[in-house]
């Protein structure tokens, strides 16, 4: 027995790393220690907690601390005192909510267990607390401090990657109300102590961090921190109360495409055009994943915030839009004889189609417009009506024929010789007649993006369709001036097809024809 007196107490305090290394042995500590000496505290205390802390320089000599005969120094009495006036951010950081966490620790005035908690860069705060406390709230502190008749323990926990986690820890083992003292910390601090209660099998603390993170708001960034952390743990209790809000059950969730639809004809219908217009940018970005923060990217170029929508729906609304304006168009041709208010009309037909300019918008950046371009091009009904109304009325109607032509141009939409050709025999003539409204009245009318798209589009045509459509444009051109689209980078190509390029070939065919006769 002597011996084993002996041999205990030589031992040295025990070092338990991060992560709690399996079934290290605890040692009693002595007021006299021997080589490497250990910091060591009076247990004279005043009411309020006391701590030591201490930083480390580089290369880290070890700190201690001389024995007192009086109480100990207050904290902020040991900060005064540090060689060190000019610690490391991080550590200064630490020392801050070190600090708040004791001033609000109502710790009792003696302790039989010494706690050293050590950050990986030197930061050290030591703390008395009670074995009957740690023992009674941790399940891996019930374990390891089973010895009996042992008065005092000394335990240090080093490398944390958390200290101000470890302390609160402990801290909240004193206290009677955990999530009252937990409402004033922020997601952060909440799950660096979920993640130190479970590593101690610390009940008390997990349920109460548990119920924290389930009232408190969460940020996005935070979102994804608190999901990654509770995957991670492998908890006793279930987290499916705190992941309800970023999750649904198989058996709850609503389809997709019946709420994509509704916020659809929510949009087409709403009464406040300032609203309306809001939600439309809100619900493009959305659709397309352009979201506020962050590129979206993958690393490899895919937007992973991309929503993906039945193209059924988007076809369901524009055809609502599309009949929407047939009938305004038609009460349009005999608005003089109904008695119908002309500025309410006009303002029904701009609506509607700003409505389907902003669905094609969509379908274009989906990549599933083909489809609209024939639909579009099959708008004889619409077009017919469209020459017999007021350009005032109509002009942004040809708003649609002219985002195909810059989508068409651009290589955005890829259609067939022939539906090119019969879209532009459709619609082309209207877009004409109405582009000198479309300029001066359309505020959103990119007038360069548009040219330039229909251009492109025109020369995506066979040589002879090129140039019918460009003779045709020549003489509107020269006629209407500025209310007629300048396409003439566009001509200049073809030009230099139908002309200058064409004999360079005919020459190189009858040299080499020449050359092969010889």
């Amino acid at each position: 027995m002597a011996e084993d007196r002996s041999q205990r107490s030589k031992e040295i305090s025990a070092m338990i790393k991060q992560g709690f290394i399996s079934d290290p042995s605890l040692s009693p500590f002595k007021a006299a220690r021997v080589s490497p000496p250990a910091t060591t505290l009076d247990h004279h205390r005043p009411s309020s907690p006391t701590a030591v802390l201490a930083a480390k320089s580089s290369p880290p000599p070890p700190a201690y601390l001389a024995e007192r005969s009086n109480c100990s120094p207050t904290l902020l009495e040991m900060m005064a005192g540090e060689k060190d006036t000019c610690p490391p951010e991080s550590q200064r950081r630490i020392r801050e909510r070190v600090e708040r966490i004791l001033k609000g620790w109502d710790l009792p005035e003696s302790g039989d267990v010494k706690l050293t908690l050590s950050s990986r860069d030197g930061f050290r705060i030591t703390v008395n607390v009670h074995r009957r406390i740690l023992t009674g709230c941790s399940q891996f502190f019930a374990s390891k401090l089973r010895r009996q008749g042992v008065v005092d323990h000394e335990i240090e926990i080093s490398e944390c990657d958390n200290v101000e986690a470890y302390l609160e820890t402990v801290a909240l083992m004193y206290c009677k109300d955990l999530r009252r003292r937990l409402i004033k910390e922020d997601v952060s601090m909440i799950l660096g102590v979920l993640k130190v209660s479970s590593a101690i099998m610390f009940d008390a603390g997990i349920l109460s961090c548990l119920e924290c993170l389930e009232a408190m708001p969460w940020s996005e960034e935070e979102e994804e921190k608190v999901v990654s952390t509770l995957n991670q743990l492998d908890l006793q209790y279930s987290t499916a109360e705190v992941l309800q809000r970023v999750s649904l059950e198989p058996s709850t969730s609503e389809n997709p495409d019946g709420i994509f639809l509704q916020l659809l004809e929510g949009i087409l219908c709403a009464k406040d055009d300032r609203s309306r217009r809001e939600m439309k940018s809100l619900l493009s970005v959305l659709l397309k994943g352009h979201l506020t923060h962050g590129d979206g990217s993958d690393g490899n170029g895919v937007n992973v915030n991309k929503v993906e929508i039945n193209k059924e729906i988007l076809y369901h609304i524009c055809d609502k839009c599309i009949n929407a304006l047939l009938q305004h168009c038609m009460t349009a041709t005999i608005v003089e004889d109904s008695g119908q208010d002309r500025g309410a009309l006009m303002s029904e037909i701009a609506r509607e189609a700003d409505n389907l300019h902003w669905v094609v918008d969509i379908l274009i950046d989906k990549k599933v417009c083909d489809e609209f371009v024939k639909l579009w091009a099959d708008c004889s009904e619409l077009t017919t009506l469209h020459s017999r109304i007021p350009v005032m009325y109509r002009y942004e109607i040809s708003r649609i024929t002219a985002q195909l032509c810059v989508a068409i141009g651009r290589g955005q939409v890829l259609v067939s010789k022939n539906l090119r050709i019969s879209l532009l025999e459709t619609w082309l003539e209207a877009l004409y007649e109405d582009f000198g409204w479309m300029k001066r009245a359309c505020k959103t009318l990119d007038k360069k993006s548009m040219e330039d798209g229909l251009g492109q589009m025109i020369l995506t045509l066979p040589l002879a369709q090129q140039q019918s459509l460009f003779l045709k444009w020549f003489d509107r051109f020269l006629n209407r001036g500025d209310d007629c689209p300048n396409i003439q980078r566009a001509f200049e190509v073809w030009w230099r097809r139908a002309f200058v390029r064409r004999y360079i070939s005919e020459d190189r065919s009858q040299s080499q024809l020449a050359l092969y006769n010889s």
